[in-house]
């Protein structure tokens, strides 16, 4: 603020210097004494130093000089007024405006006060003007005190600015501050999940390559990345639902008929459900299919699942497909999407058929709803694959309704279940329906996730 005060005083001075020359001219035109406040006419000086000259010619031309610089002199003297005018003008809106943010009514009120001053004296300068009403009394002391207004004004503009600055700095460094500890947890959120990629890779990466280094925790892990993407697709799903005005309970009831929700919420294992029900159909045999092609090949090439899975666990789904249009993964694909999204649920949810056309001649639709789709399939179709890999195979399962809870083959995705309404233990919950299918990996079994009734 002081750098700003400094700046704005120094040419202040000129200006003020200037201003009292100015005064002197006019005290010296309307003939003002500095010694005893009156001096005598210039045109008699002339007629001292010129008597033989015309005496009425000089006269009329001194009077005609000195009142064309009368004149001057009362449109500087109003000119400084109405700059003055401005320049407090144009400080009262600088000071309603750094009254705004943060909210400071005395101030408000003290700046809209000024502004409508100034605006009457602008308007009462403009009729003067129109009207030629511009005479003045005391030019000297109006042209002062007029610069001294417009000064002051610009001071307090200058002030305001600075403040103005000063404020903002504060804003950015505040914003600094918060993005760094923004940074500072970003970097140790990055961190947490580079420990949790090394310590997944241990499960998930194989080693070179090799068939022989398959292991059931590879399996476990890929089941994991599998009912992430098949509950990924079943939210995109409940959302396509609720726009288009389906009603969601009645739809779970429809799929899993007499089984009562804990919570509201609970409906999203029913689609869970169906969705697992229908992509996981046909998945102990070679290409879920039963066809004796199918199987005189997996014969014939006992590692083919293998290098499938290979092949494709790194490659981008959408760029596997489009690599290869009439690979038996693209057919599962399209196999999948025309068995589990029936054309009446496509209509009402897309108001058309065009991604069902568009698979059915063999296409892949470029749409949010089939991206998520075909990575669901893609998970489905890697976990396949490695079920063949292994030896024995590994074969899935799914529990009725109405059986037992079992903690060996199975998990719970409601908790309440293991409760009564008054808080005691429930010793005898039933499964209401199967969510997540289970696995036989040898002797080890990853256990299905049910819904307990």
């Amino acid at each position: 603020m002081d750098s700003v005060k400094h700046s704005a005083v120094t040419p202040s001075k000129g200006r003020l210097a200037r201003t009292f020359a100015k005064i002197l001219h006019i005290r010296a035109v309307v003939g003002v004494s500095s010694d005893d406040g009156f001096q005598k006419p210039k045109s008699h000086e002339k007629i001292k130093k010129n008597p033989k000259k015309d005496m009425s010619v000089s006269l009329r031309s001194d009077d005609d000089d000195d009142e064309e610089q009368q004149k001057r002199a009362v449109k500087e003297a109003f000119l400084a007024k109405l700059f003055a005018s401005l320049s407090s003008f144009k400080a009262a809106y600088a000071q309603l405006q750094f009254s705004q943010f943060p909210y400071d009514v005395e101030g408000i009120q003290s700046a809209d006060q000024i502004i409508v001053l100034e605006l009457k004296n602008l308007s009462e300068l403009k009729q003067l003007y129109l009207k030629k009403q511009l005479q003045e009394t005391s030019l000297e002391t109006s042209l002062l005190l007029s610069e001294i207004q417009e000064q002051n004004s610009l001071l307090k503009t200058y002030e305001i600015t600075s403040k103005k600055l000063d404020s903002q700095i504060k804003l950015k460094d505040s914003e600094i501050t918060f993005l760094k500890e923004k940074l500072v947890e970003a970097n140790g959120d990055n961190k947490s999940i580079e420990k949790r990629i090394k310590s997944s890779r241990q499960f998930v990466e194989l080693e070179n390559n090799q068939l022989s280094s398959l292991r059931p925790s590879h399996f476990i892990a890929y089941t994991r990345q599998m009912i992430k993407s098949v509950r990924a697709f079943v939210r995109l799903l409940a959302s396509e639902m609720e726009s288009a005005n389906w009603d969601l309970d009645a739809a779970a009831s429809s799929i899993e008929p007499g089984v009562s929700f804990w919570e509201k919420n609970h409906k999203c294992f029913a689609f869970e459900s169906f969705v697992c029900r229908e992509m996981f159909d046909g998945f102990n045999y070679p290409n879920f299919s039963t066809l004796p092609e199918s199987l005189s090949e997996h014969k014939k090439r006992p590692n083919i699942n293998f290098d499938m899975f290979l092949e494709m666990k790194f490659v981008r789904t959408a760029d596997y497909l489009a690599w290869k249009p009439k690979s038996v993964f693209a057919s599962f694909c399209r196999a999948k999407y025309l068995k589990l999204v029936h054309p009446k649920m496509e209509a009402s949810l897309f108001g058309h058929l065009n991604m069902r056309n568009l698979v059915s001649s063999g296409e892949i639709p470029e749409t949010p709803f089939f991206s998520a789709f075909s990575e669901m399939a893609k998970r489905v179709w890697l976990l396949h694959c490695l079920a063949l890999s292994f030896d024995p195979v590994v074969s899935v399962y799914q529990v009725k309704k109405g059986c037992r809870f079992s903690e060996v083959l199975m998990e719970s995705v409601n908790e309440e279940a293991f409760f009564s309404s008054d808080g005691t233990p429930e010793t005898d919950p039933r499964v209401g329906f199967n969510v997540f299918p289970g696995f036989k990996i040898g002797n080890t079994i990853l256990q299905c996730l049910v819904y307990l009734c």
